[in-house]
């Protein structure tokens, strides 16, 4: 398993630790999803094969508690050093991760395997950074969660738990190594997928994902979209369109500078960039501005990154061999966008006020398999049921004639006054079910961005699906439909951020 290099001070402790209401708009045919509401209402040989099989009792993954989202006042000073032993700790759910997915023999053969082998020493090794997190944010006059040490224990997930929260304490690790013998078989396949040594049962050509429960018939799904919220006489009713492409040039790679600054490889997935064309772990709000764009309009310079989608038909890409790619389980064929439309639209409750210079906003929750849906803001549909149908935690197979679309609707509230939070997420926030924001925050216009893709259709049978499409993600996530993200920064010359707000306000509809 790679991994991260930092290009930063690197401690010696770490150094051998390497739902919401949808609007249809109209226009050229496009029907377009606009949310307003909470993000969610409602190296190895083992990594081949092009068959997903349905879970059974073993133990499917890694479950540990998200200790960036409880560090919600982590002082400016210390967020570089904090973020990069967020990303270490990161590193080390892989790496254990990646030895749970390679040892199911030995599972099998030692039901404390896990909690001796594995669990065990990734606590210990998880404590250590907990500790130097403290530290790094104490030596700067901040304060940590009294609670900080409970965040070390990490529990083994059996496959049809793997949708619930993280944060179990000891005697939920001990569970999970009791459910840890593979399907009480011995680790014996049973005609279906099988790893290098005997891992089977989990799905998908990595064995991490995904498995035929992950997959619906889209024509069976009732209408689940709730009307759109009511427009009141203040209303921002325009629209701002900007044209970026669908990356044609392959511009990729596996950082994120939002969360993992400084560190390569922080994503542990592959990101699609359209935009501004130098982003990566490295680029910052100085060198932002010189990194060119892909979008028409070249005084947006904004940094739109998403996970790739990839086919599981048998076909490799690339990064078959790479970090992020192959040797953490994204393997498959890259699919790239038919179209990827960015569109920025108002509030129905009132006017906007243009986004700030740099403003950073994450949406959706990379980690909701053990982190839980509360962040989750994915949605997934089809063409010709986007007003009726959206998906979180499953991925549609679409109909004959019909495309697969991921729609992301972005935060549309801002504080006022910060770029980005130390958790990335409390600097923004949703706006109630009627268009709302919350109290001492103020609306700005909602990125909505909308993926359509030639997707083979999937099939299922007997448990079994074929040519399984699955969003790249943290390896220990499963490859669930509901782990999907969406990265935004905003980066405008000219005077765009204003044009665009005004826009809005006024009622037109711009390109």
């Amino acid at each position: 398993m790679g991994r991260n290099t930092r290009k930063r001070r690197m401690p010696p402790a770490t150094k051998a630790i390497a739902g919401a209401a949808a609007l249809a708009l109209g226009g050229g045919g496009i029907v377009w999803a606009n949310y307003y509401a909470s993000a969610h209402e409602s190296k190895n040989d083992a990594w081949g094969g092009n068959r997903t099989k349905a879970v059974n009792a073993q133990v499917a993954t890694i479950s540990c508690p998200d200790v960036g989202q409880e560090l919600t006042a982590v002082p400016e000073q210390a967020r570089g050093e904090v973020d990069g032993e967020l990303a270490t700790l990161d590193q080390q759910i892989t790496e254990a991760y990646q030895r749970l997915a390679t040892t199911r023999d030995a599972q099998a053969r030692d039901a404390s395997f896990v909690r001796n082998s594995i669990l065990g020493p990734l606590k210990d090794r998880r404590k250590v950074i907990l500790d130097r997190i403290k530290l790094e944010i104490t030596r700067v006059g901040g304060n940590t969660p009294g609670d900080l040490d409970d965040l070390a224990p990490c529990t083994g997930t059996p496959a049809e738990q793997n949708q619930t929260g993280a944060g179990a304490d000891e005697a939920g690790q001990d569970t999970g190594q009791d459910t840890g013998q593979p399907g009480g078989n011995g680790g014996q396949s049973d005609g279906g997928q099988q790893g290098g040594d005997g891992q089977q049962g989990i799905g998908g050509q990595a064995g991490n994902g995904p498995v035929a429960a992950d997959f619906v018939d889209i024509t069976t799904v009732q209408p689940n979209v709730p009307a759109k919220p009511r427009k009141n006489r203040n209303a921002s009713t325009g629209s701002f369109t900007t044209r970026c492409g669908v990356n044609a040039n392959g511009n990729h790679n596996t950082d994120n500078v939002i969360v993992a600054p400084g560190v390569a490889n922080g994503a542990h997935h592959l990101h699609d960039y359209v935009g501004n064309q130098k982003i990566d772990a490295f680029a910052s709000n100085d060198t932002f501005l010189q990194g060119g764009t892909s979008c028409r309009n070249k005084n947006d310079l904004s940094s739109y990154y998403w996970p790739v989608v990839r086919v599981q038909d048998g076909t490799q890409d690339f990064d078959q061999d790479a970090d992020g790619g192959g040797k953490e389980g994204n393997v498959g064929r890259i699919l790239k966008p038919l179209q990827a439309q960015i569109k920025y639209v108002g509030s129905p409750t009132g006017k906007v006020v243009a986004m700030p210079q740099f403003l950073r906003i994450i949406t959706g929750d990379a980690k909701t398999t053990t982190n839980g849906l509360a962040n989750a803001n994915a949605h997934w549909s089809c063409t010709g049921f986007e007003n009726k149908v959206q998906l979180t935690e499953q991925y549609p197979i679409c109909p004959q004639g019909s495309r697969m679309v991921r729609t992301f609707a972005f935060q549309s509230c801002w504080d006022g006054q910060n770029t980005d939070s130390a958790n990335h997420r409390t600097h923004v926030a949703f706006a109630d079910e009627r268009g709302n924001c919350p109290s001492g925050f103020k609306a700005i216009p909602q990125l909505m961005m909308r993926l359509v893709y030639d997707v083979p259709q999937p099939a299922v049978e007997n448990g079994v699906v074929k040519n399984a499409y699955a969003v790249d993600g943290f390896p220990e996530q499963l490859h669930k439909a509901a782990t999907d993200h969406d990265d935004f920064i905003n980066i405008t010359n000219g005077g765009l951020a204003n044009k665009i707000a005004n826009c809005i306000n006024s009622g037109r509809n711009c390109k």
